[in-house]
């Protein structure tokens, strides 16, 4: 599936920035490789969970959904944060294994 961009707006963005990651960084994340799986959440729209290090190695977990806009695939995330110590850890141990 060819992705075309990211669907940013005022509904979406102050929720993923309110925790300190910039668009910057919630982007890389996205564009270079992370770990996804089906978020556990649940709900009306089919939404998913992405771990990853940016360039300046902070580690990020982002919630996104895929949205359709004129026959393009858009990436929609929907929160971000840094993870914590322990999730760190883990992220890393599966990484080096």
């Amino acid at each position: 599936m060819a992705i075309g961009g990211f669907d940013w707006d005022d509904g979406n963005w102050p929720k993923c920035g309110k925790h300190g990651v910039s668009r910057h960084e919630i982007e890389y994340i996205l564009r270079n490789s992370p770990r996804v799986r089906p978020d556990r959440q649940g709900g009306a729209e089919v939404r998913f969970d992405a771990v990853g290090v940016t360039a300046d190695n902070r580690h990020v977990f982002v919630v996104f959904t895929l949205r359709e806009q004129g026959g393009t695939t858009l990436i929609r995330p929907i929160s971000a944060r840094y993870m914590h110590r322990r999730e760190i850890d883990t992220y890393d141990r599966t990484r080096e294994a």
